[in-house]
């Protein structure tokens, strides 16, 4: 009786809906990006990131645990977009063992052309889905969620690597 309790639990569906959400958006952006923008989902992801902080940039741990990827994977990463000018590295001043992933000039204009059409996705995707008041909802939702999984202290250990950080430049 309890197996069958267990398995009508319906924390299992709304966490089993939120994979399968999760899978096709990414699913439907990543075909966008690649055919219109010519850039993969991994590329858009760390370039996102960086257009969005202060100073567009952002330590690599910080860059890493923001993406989900894991510190090889983004080291691979930045180092493609290095090769194609939209990325530069540099090196902690306080910390000579960390690094900083900077947006270039030519980095910034490649999403000063991509993010108006990812937007555009987004709205296509999402529109008359969800009232201004249910997408807030939705976002602080993922938010404590996300904050949850990644916060200081976070008994999952999905944190930064933080020892010794470097604030990031202005």
């Amino acid at each position: 009786m309890a197996d069958l309790l267990a398995q009508n639990d319906e924390r299992l569906t709304t966490v089993g809906l939120l994979f399968e959400s999760a899978a096709g958006l990414r699913r439907v952006f990543q075909t966008r990006l690649e055919s219109e923008l010519s850039l993969s989902a991994q590329s858009f992801d760390v370039l996102i990131r960086l257009a969005r902080s202060p100073g567009s940039e952002l330590r690599m741990s910080e860059l890493a645990a923001q993406t989900s990827l894991t510190p090889s994977g983004l080291t691979r990463s930045v180092d493609r977009l290095q090769e194609q000018g939209l990325v530069a590295r540099r090196i902690c001043p306080e910390d000579r063992r960390g690094a900083f992933a900077h947006l270039t000039p030519t980095g910034q204009a490649v999403m000063d052309r991509a993010i108006p059409v990812h937007v555009a996705h987004i709205d296509e995707v999402l529109s008359n889905l969800f009232t201004a008041k249910e997408e807030e909802m939705l976002g602080a939702l993922l938010r404590r969620l996300r904050d949850h999984l990644y916060g200081a202290g976070s008994e999952w250990g999905l944190t930064a690597e933080d020892a010794d950080a470097c604030p990031a430049a202005d």
